[in-house]
């Protein structure tokens, strides 16, 4: 296939705001396309790299490059060209770079190189998702629907199963089970206003602590432990002190969630930002491990000894839990049986009180009838926080004055819109330490696209916890509304941009 085909599509499906056209476009494109070339195409068209960072920035791009006059470049040839450049390092790295980033878009037409363009700079826009991708390799292949989204959720990578379906047809989608040692997508919690609340839409449920940790994914095999984060990036060795707790859990072979944290001598978590660090140290990790040790907090059995738990109820999978892990690694929680209770709807008032009092971030409530639905916000999941909070996505930063002369300071906030592009909620400068002031800078640097003089425009992919006190009515920006008082918590390195809030769940805190 060649790449004018894909950047076609492309253009085609964002000029088109019907879900069904976009799905039909997406599907022609996916049926013409080899199996082998399918997960370059798929991921292209999300906007993304195979090879995620190459190193290239928004300078490499701004000289514009004599276009070819017919296409010509097969999406194989552009994929290998990526990886040549994501190889390249040492000294004059950057010069080479510059040289095969020529190469590459001299080959390509105007609307190919204008394509390219978008996916090295992070910039691409056109509303090809991976939901709306998972619908069109349904229709593309006759597979249902539901069948696609289950082999994406256990495969870890919709191009893998793309490749899969298209080559051997639905009944490939049968290979994509949960096994120990491949890890799947995490199921995520909605938000609920308070704990009656949550007790009201999901009746008999468990209340357990929300930790200000993070997330991870266990998988052990006999001796053979790995470790993974929510977005699937494996960080076993960073972590010896879960690699050592897993070996000694009651079973041989299991799949299990929950979380990592740092405790101070009282038990209560330390800074968010400590375990972070921590986390994501590869170096000296015995003396990291000495002066910050991690405790790891189980919340949920996936599998457990060739058996896959995924269908089973929560409170079955929590009986599992329970013989399989010893209780100081499993999550404090509280069983609302009956949430119509007076009493039982009281205790869980209270239990919340005393989370927030240990110095969690809140609660989340579960309920005891749901399986566990890998990959999706499920709706039987449902986190309190007593502070409203977004994570959103940062799309441009103004330069600081006084003080903070010389530090990209104003954050510009944007929520994710059905379509994929973002839009701008406000900004805010509160809430930032000098230390996180110096960090935020040099990060917004490495992925500014331009310079406006007054700040800088960046690719969207920094998701920042923002608190706010509400949100209220404003012609200023695109949705009509802007954050009241938002203030920076934290940023969530931990999550992309894809997982960042949308208009939608904003939208639902109006005053």
């Amino acid at each position: 296939m060649l790449l004018a085909d894909v950047a076609r599509t492309s253009r085609e499906v964002a000029a088109t705001a019907s879900r069904t056209e976009k799905v039909a476009l997406l599907a022609g494109l996916f049926r013409r396309a080899e199996p082998a070339e399918v997960p370059v195409v798929i991921t292209y068209l999300a906007g993304r790299l195979l090879q995620r960072r190459i190193g290239v920035g928004w300078s490499t791009l701004r000289e514009p490059v004599p276009p070819a006059a017919t296409a010509g470049l097969p999406v194989a040839a552009v994929d290998r060209a990526f990886g040549r450049i994501a190889a390249v390092s040492g000294q004059g790295a950057q010069a080479e770079r510059r040289r095969l980033v020529r190469e590459l878009l001299a080959a390509a037409t105007e609307e190919e190189q204008h394509f390219l363009t978008g996916l090295i700079s992070g910039e691409l826009r056109q509303g090809a998702l991976d939901a709306v991708a998972v619908e069109a390799l349904a229709s593309a292949s006759g597979a249902a629907p539901d069948a696609v989204r289950r082999a994406v959720m256990l495969g870890g990578s919709l191009g893998a199963v793309a490749e899969a379906l298209l080559d051997r047809g639905p009944e490939a989608l049968d290979a994509f089970r949960l096994e120990v040692g491949r890890p799947v997508q995490p199921m995520l919690a909605r938000t609920a206003k308070d704990v009656g609340e949550a007790l009201d839409r999901l009746g008999p449920s468990a209340v357990e602590e929300k930790l200000d940790g993070i997330r991870i994914q266990v998988h052990r095999d006999g001796d053979s432990v790995r470790v993974w984060t929510r977005t699937l990036d494996e960080i076993t060795g960073r972590l010896p002190e879960v690699v050592a707790a897993a070996r000694r859990l009651a079973a041989d072979r299991a799949v299990l969630d929950g979380e990592v944290i740092a405790l101070d001598t009282e038990r209560r978590p330390r800074p968010f930002q400590e375990t972070a660090g921590r986390v994501g140290s590869r170096l000296d990790v015995p003396g990291a491990q000495s002066s910050l040790p991690l405790s790891p907090v189980f919340f949920d059995l996936l599998s457990v000894d060739g058996r896959d738990l995924l269908a089973r109820s929560a409170a079955e999978r929590h009986a599992e839990l329970a013989r399989v892990v010893p209780e100081p690694l499993r999550v404090r929680r509280l069983v609302a049986e009956d949430p119509t209770d007076a009493v039982t709807r009281t205790r869980a008032e209270e239990f919340t009180a005393e989370t927030l009092a240990r110095g969690h971030e809140g609660v989340v409530v579960k309920a005891l009838d749901s399986a566990y639905s890998a990959g999706r916000r499920g709706a039987s999941w449902l986190k309190v926080k007593p502070v409203h909070t977004l994570d959103l996505v940062v799309l441009a930063a103004e330069w600081g004055h006084g003080r903070r002369t010389g530090k990209l300071s104003n954050l510009h906030l944007g929520a994710r819109r059905p379509d994929g592009t973002f839009a701008m909620l406000g900004k805010t400068f509160k809430g930032l330490t000098d230390a996180l002031l110096d960090w935020q800078t040099g990060r917004l640097r490495e992925l500014a696209v331009s310079d406006h003089g007054w700040g800088v425009t960046v690719r969207p992919e920094l998701v920042v916890e923002i608190a706010f006190d509400g949100v209220q009515r404003s012609t200023r920006y695109p949705e009509g509304v802007t954050l009241r008082f938002a203030r920076v918590l934290r940023y969530r390195e931990d999550k992309t941009a894809a997982e960042a809030d949308t208009v939608e769940t904003v939208l639902a805190h109006r005053v």
